[in-house]
């Protein structure tokens, strides 16, 4: 329980349901050591919204707690966010907390309460396949808050234990029956998009702040555009996304974008919109939801973002732990770093961490490939 309008509502209409609910907030970092003060405190981990949590709790007759994640949660989220922008590419740290926090952590601590599931707020389904009797992840009703993507790494005896009681409502839904249930302390509450322990959302801030000399261990560099040709000094690669347009400093007639980063050569190279756009990619660390692998190529559709619409693809598992993904029509600002998520209709299939962007000419080197394979 956050203190948030979804989380509330799922604990009391789990509470309504004949449920035995124990309400849980977890404390993952600390806002007066993540620096970027805003002036006011927002997030899941400030003492208004544990405050706001246990009143829900105290109205609707159930038992809550506080339990106290943050080494866990620096381990598993804050530690890998900041490794990852070093290494060039751009988290998700949403993925990496629901992974090993929201579910993993949180299991633990549901089974030395003698609890037989863990429930959450999030918008999203979870269905038993009668053929497989694997646990399904699916998409949540509303597609505006669907959050099925964030939510591709939870494990399959984790899945088996979760409900998701928001999966079937619309996020105005909700809000009315928050109203409904006298919660008109958190009824209205805004959704929050920011990073939570990044208050200022400013996350170059936050990697100075974290990283010691990190201005000096990464130092400036070229920007280059796809033949090489230097076109300015960057201020160090961790500091740049892939599509990112604002804040380059270059001025060269016309509207450029980050479309690739070497953090070996501390290279960013840039390029035309046009240049964004790739048709494929190889993701590792893959977690199969549907099945438990592909023995052939599937048509499906991938998102590549948490708010991509999703594309018509092919995904063929490219090795143990890695799949491939080809796009139908050319995706814009494919980034190593985050995730690639392949549904089957509302069915998550499989989820992975995006590794490596193939350009036009790595998918005419696998097909020819293929075709020699075939004829051979």
């Amino acid at each position: 329980m956050s203190g948030g309008v979804d989380s509330s509502v799922a604990a009391v209409l789990l509470a309504q349901q004949g449920f035995e609910v124990v309400g849980i907030t977890m404390k993952t970092w600390d806002y007066a050591s993540s620096g970027g003060h805003t002036g006011k405190q927002i997030g899941c981990c400030t003492l208004e919204s544990m405050n706001d949590a246990r009143a829900v709790a105290l109205k609707h007759g159930f038992t809550h707690f506080i339990i106290d994640i943050r080494e866990e949660f620096g381990d598993w989220v804050i530690d890998r966010f900041t490794s990852e922008y070093m290494a060039g590419r751009t988290p998700n740290p949403c993925v990496l907390c629901n992974t090993h926090i929201k579910w993993a952590a949180l299991m633990q601590r549901a089974d030395s309460l003698g609890c037989d599931f863990i429930a959450t707020g999030h918008y999203a389904r979870v269905r038993k396949d009668a053929d497989s009797g694997r646990s399904v992840l699916m998409k949540g009703v509303d597609r505006n808050k669907d959050q099925s993507y964030a939510m591709w790494g939870v494990a399959q005896e984790h899945l088996a234990r979760t409900i998701f009681p928001l999966g079937s409502f619309s996020k105005p839904e909700i809000r009315q029956l928050a109203a409904d249930f006298g919660l008109d302390h958190v009824a209205n509450k805004p959704d929050s998009y920011e990073i939570c322990f990044v208050p200022d959302n400013d996350y170059r801030r936050f990697l100075r702040d974290r990283v010691e000399g990190v201005d000096d261990r990464v130092g400036d560099g070229d920007f280059v555009t796809s033949d090489g040709t230097v076109v300015g000094r960057h201020r160090g690669y961790p500091f740049y996304t892939i599509g990112q347009r604002h804040g380059l400093g270059l001025a060269l007639g016309h509207p450029v974008y980050v479309t690739r980063i070497d953090p070996e050569r501390n290279l960013i190279t840039v390029g035309s919109r046009d240049e964004l756009f790739e048709c494929g990619l190889v993701a590792r660390q893959v977690n199969f939801g549907k099945s438990p692998e592909f023995t052939d190529e599937m048509p499906a559709t991938a998102k590549i973002r948490y708010n991509d619409e999703g594309a018509p693809c092919i995904v063929e598992q490219a090795g143990p732990d890695e799949i491939r993904v080809l796009f139908a029509d050319p995706r814009r600002a494919i980034t190593p770093g985050q995730a690639v998520v392949v549904y089957d209709g509302d069915d998550v299939l499989c989820g992975a961490w995006i590794h490596e962007v193939l350009d036009h000419s790595s998918i005419r080197e696998t097909t020819a490939s293929r075709s020699h394979l075939a004829s051979a």
